[in-house]
Parts: C-alpha cells; structure tokens; sequence
C-alpha cells in the first residue's frame, strides 16, 4: 500500500532493516560491523521477491535489465566475483560466470524465485566461508582492477548491496502498487 510519497510498511513491502540493527553490532570491532551490515543488507535483497509471483519477479518496469529477480541474481554474481574470482584467482568461465557484469541480470527461463533466492543464500554463504580466516588487510589478487585489500572489497560490496536495495525497494512498491 502506498500513501502519496510515502511507503506503509506491511506484510507485504520489502522487509525494512530492524530500528535497533546499529545498536547490535556498535561496540563489535570493526570487521563484526561491516559483516552485520554486509549480511542485513545479502537478506534485505534476497527476501525483495518474497511473495511475489513469478511474473512480478520478471517484470520489467524500467528501460534497463533491471527486474527484482534480476537484481538478486545479479547480487549472486556480485558474490562470487568478490569472494570467489578475487580470493581464489579463478576466471569467470570457470566460475560460470558472465564476462560482463550487465549480464549478470539477464535471465533464464529456468531462473525462478526459488532458484535464484537459493544461489543468492549458498552464494552469500560460500563468501562467508572464503573469508573466514582472513584479515581486514589482507589482499585479494584476483579482481581485475588488481590487488585491493579485504577492507576496501568489503565496503565496496555494501554500497553495492545498499544501492540495490534501494532499486529493489522502489521496484517493489511499483509492482505492488499496480
């Protein structure tokens, strides 16, 4: 439902962060913060296509590629190029992954919400895992922009993840509102 600039939040809008998130994780050390953020943010995106139908996950409501499936597909890739190509240094076909990042929102007709919500969370889990027993200041070799520190990998995947969220959100509300 919405009210003339203004979102109303029910059962149904994208599911907003928690009022009290900063409280949680403001005297964590600095990595704890910056995971807690990453990992409210991977949800926030993943749980965009709850309750929706398929044809609403595909439906293109702007001149881009951009749909909320393939926004959440796109952040799977988004995954695996920063904690899969950058850490372990394996290219992008052998990853199964399209050389190019705007076609990480192109779908399949075999992609479905189910599918592409279920690469989305192994995907977010598989990176947890890659970086586990690394520090903030460790370099990841692997990116094509060279050698980046974790720290830098790790802010730049939240302002990534930050802004779709935003896209996902105002998409949502979109299709919502039809």
């Amino acid at each position: 439902m919405v009210v003339r600039g203004a979102t109303i939040w029910n059962a149904l809008a994208m599911p907003s962060f928690p009022p009290t998130f900063a409280d949680q994780v403001v005297a964590q050390p600095a990595r704890a913060q910056i995971e807690a953020f990453i990992d409210e943010h991977r949800s926030a995106l993943n749980r965009c296509l709850d309750g929706l139908t398929e044809e609403q996950a595909r439906r293109s409501l702007v001149p881009s590629r951009t749909t909320l499936l393939g926004l959440v597909k796109h952040a799977t890739f988004v995954e695996k190029v920063w904690f899969d190509e950058a850490i372990t240094c394996r290219p992008r076909v052998e990853l199964g992954l399209p050389a190019a990042s705007e076609d990480s929102f192109l779908l399949d007709d075999g992609d479905t919400i189910a599918s592409v919500q279920q690469a989305h969370r192994e995907a977010c889990e598989a990176a947890r895992r890659a970086t586990a027993s690394l520090d903030l200041d460790d370099i990841l070799r692997g990116n094509r922009r060279g050698p980046l520190p974790l720290r830098w990998v790790y802010l730049h995947v939240l302002r990534e993840l930050a802004q779709h969220c935003g896209h996902a959100d105002i998409l949502r509300e979109q299709i919502l509102d039809e």
